[in-house]
This record gives C-alpha cells, structure tokens and sequence, in this order.
C-alpha cells in the first residue's frame, strides 16, 4: 500500500499533467483561431516586432472572446509560443536560444534530449503530438528546398544560424519522428580557449602553429562529437591571411577567419535521385580554382584518393578530419576510402601514397566527463617494408577518475624530436628541443 508520502506526489504529478494539458488544448485552440485573422503572407516580410505585435493584439481579442483568465506570467508565456508556433520552430525556439546547448535530440514527440557541457540530459519540453513534431520538421527542410515524407523519409538541413540538422520517419523509424540538430557557437573557439579548457598544452599549440604555417597536411582523427571540426576550425586560424582557401565540405560547420576563403558544399539529389554533388566532384573542381590549400570538413569516401594525390601535387597544408578511435585506425580507414574509389592498387600503393600526403595525425576524443582532449600528436616518418611508419611526439595518459567523477590525467611529450623539423626550420621555425622533451 503507498505511504502518504507517495499518494501526495501522486497527486501533485497528477495536478501538474493535468494543469500542462488543459494549457496546450488552450494553446492550441487559440492558435486555431488565430491563424484566420492573421495577415500571414504580409507578416512573412514584417519584421519580429510588428510581427509580435499584430499577434499579441489578435490573442488578446481571443482571450476576451473565450473568456480566459491567465496571470501576467501564463499571458506572456502563451504569446511567445503561439509566435513560435507561427513564425519559428514550436517548441524548439527556445532550445534555439540557449547557447549553452550543444546538441539537441528529439526521440518522439515526448522524449528532448540537449547536451550540455559535454552531457546529455533529459528535459521537459514536448511537442503536442508526432503530427506536430514533424510539422516543426517539414517547416525547417522546407525553408531549404527539401522534402521529407513517406517516399524520402531521411533528410539533412540547416537552420539559418548554420546548425546541422537530420531527421527520420516513420516506417524507418519505429519511435515517431526522430530530430537531432548539432548547434555551433556564435563566436569559433580559438586555440586560446583550448587552452584554457585544457583540451591541449602550450607546447603543443606551439608545434602545431608552427606545422600549420609550414605547410604541413594534417589529419585530425577522432570520433563523433570529439572536437575535429572545432579543432580544425582553430588550426585553420594559423594560416597567413595572404593564402587562398578552398573548404569543402557536406555541410557547412567550419567558420574560417581569412579573408580569402572559397566555400563549396555537396548537394543531395533531387526528387528524382538526380543532381546530387559529391565531395569528390568538388575537390576536382577545387583543383582548378587555383587553391593554396584545401581543407575538406571530412573525409569519408572515394574523396580520399583525390585528397591525398591533391596534397601530393602542390597543395601542401592541407587538412581535413576523419571519423576513427586511434591514429593507425584513421590510416586504414583512408586505405578503406581508396579501395572505395575503384582504383586497383596494391596495399603497398596506397600506403605510399598516404605516406607521402600526410605529416601529421592529431587524434581527438572525448572523455567520460564531457571533457575534450588531445590524446595524441603523431607523425608520418616514412615505410618500413609495406607498413606506415609513425611515431607519437604528444600524448595524454589517463590516470583514473576524482570524486566528482571528472578524468584525470596529464599530457606528456615523447622526448622525440620530430622528423619534420627541418621544414619547420625553412619556415623559420626553429623548435626548441625542450618542447618534445620526456618529463
């Protein structure tokens, strides 16, 4: 039998569910009736003032009507989300203006998942129904010239502030519609923030400063959510503003700082299954736009082969991310990549051709605690017989966890002077010894 204790709680959930529907059927009662009155088509050109305006005016006509009593807090909190309803996401706007949230993932109509700092976290915000939710869904690809429905029910967008967005289903997802959006910061990391979030050393930001400005081609492996593309994003800083720049990418995430930067991005196929635009078409046509380096968001397919002959044939500091758990695995991804391509080379081929491309592969994850970090800074020495030679200049050696359960650990050098510091050196960057030196 429940104590009095749970019969309570009982009751106030009940209260607060049953105080939290009777508000939504008024919600979307008043949204019903609005939606004739508006001057909808002369709005869509109206700024957000006047558009608040003629709203809040018309919802208090309705309320007179119905004959509502709402307190000034429920009055204000009605107008925002009818206008949100109106003119923005529903209840995603919110979510939206937070820029603390990195990641928003809705699983159904009833279940919002937002990461942040690192974590996931449930909260309360719902839509009123999966018929709602895919609304919201079909207003953000819409806006972008897509579609989503039963005949294509997977689709990639972006909102106007840049965030990634995907969203699937039904019949491929059994759950409702499902939407994830990846948000990006208003203002780009810099290596100074990395810094200071510990993700990395000083002198490991002074090594790759010193790479990037060299010329040297990178590759940042890691995997999701790792921290490849902000990582990139601050590497890209480096570069002297008088290069030209080409990034390609599938969809646009990198915010360059130069002046010179050419954006291309991939297009998916129409309607039909026709017009769609690789990355690797992309870069064929980077290599005509007279590029000083190319940087390619990620690599991820037959791409890999144009990339790395690009990096070999005058577009060294290149660089680009991909998608692996250590530095040997991004390598045999690329080999994966190639054989992808249709090309018929030996194993031994393609190892001498990600040999001679890359200098450099910067290996990032993320931590149990939420944490970003370098793990690993490793460069391409050269063959031995058929296998890629490498060695580890930077590392970070996990030790165990606090009592707020945060990692622990410490970055260390490998006491190793790098191969490529003779190049670094006819850029005029003579490295200190110290600088790779074992503690």
């Amino acid at each position: 039998m429940a104590s009095l204790k749970d019969r309570l709680e009982q009751e106030r959930t009940y209260s607060r569910g049953t105080a939290s529907n009777e508000y939504q059927e008024l919600k979307a009662r008043v949204h019903r009736l609005l939606i004739p009155r508006l001057p909808l088509a002369k709005l869509e050109t109206a700024d957000a003032t006047e558009r608040q305006s003629k709203v809040n005016h018309f919802l208090d006509i309705i309320l007179g009507q119905e004959k509502t009593v709402l307190s000034a807090i429920d009055r204000e909190r009605l107008q925002t989300e009818v206008y949100d309803e109106l003119f923005g996401f529903g209840p995603l706007e919110p979510l939206l203006a937070d820029r603390t949230i990195s990641d928003i993932l809705v699983n159904g109509s009833g279940n919002v998942y937002i990461e942040r700092a690192g974590m996931l976290e449930r909260i309360e915000a719902s839509f009123k129904d999966d018929a709602h939710l895919l609304q919201i869904i079909d207003r953000i690809v819409s806006r972008i010239g897509r579609r989503i429905d039963e005949s294509s029910p997977m689709v990639d967008a972006r909102l106007p502030d840049g965030s990634r967005v995907n969203a699937i289903i039904p019949p491929l997802s059994l759950n409702g519609p499902v939407l994830s959006i990846r948000r990006f910061g208003v203002n780009p990391l810099t290596m100074d923030n990395l810094l200071d979030y510990e993700t990395l050393t000083p002198a490991m930001a002074e090594f790759l400063n010193a790479c990037a400005k060299s010329r040297l081609n990178i590759l940042i492996s890691g995997g999701t959510g790792s921290g490849k593309t902000t990582l990139l994003n601050c590497l890209s800083a480096f570069i002297p503003t008088e290069e030209r720049l080409v990034t390609i990418e599938d969809s646009a995430e990198l915010r360059l700082q130069q002046p010179h930067v050419v954006r291309l991005e991939t297009r998916p196929p129409n309607i039909e299954g026709r017009g769609e635009i690789s990355q690797r078409q992309l870069l064929k046509n980077a290599l005509r736009m007279r590029p000083d380096r190319i940087i390619i968001g990620e690599v991820r397919g037959e791409e890999a082969i144009d990339m790395l002959q690009a990096m070999n044939t005058g577009h060294d500091g290149s660089m680009t991310t991909i998608h692996a758990n250590s530095p040997r695995d991004a390598l045999a991804r690329l080999e994966t990549m190639i054989s992808i391509a249709g090309l018929r080379l030996s194993d031994k081929s393609m190892r001498q051709q990600i040999c001679a491309a890359l200098d450099l592969v910067i290996q990032v994850t993320r931590l149990t605690d939420g944490t970003r970090k370098i793990i690993s800074i490793s460069e391409i020495t050269g063959m031995e017989g058929e296998i890629i030679s490498m060695q580890e200049l930077f590392s970070y050696r996990r030790t165990g966890l606090g009592r707020q359960r945060e990692v622990q650990g410490y970055f260390m050098a490998s006491g190793i002077r790098p191969q490529c510091s003779d190049k670094l050196a006819v850029y005029g960057y003579d490295l200190s010894p110290l600088l790779f030196a074992e503690i």
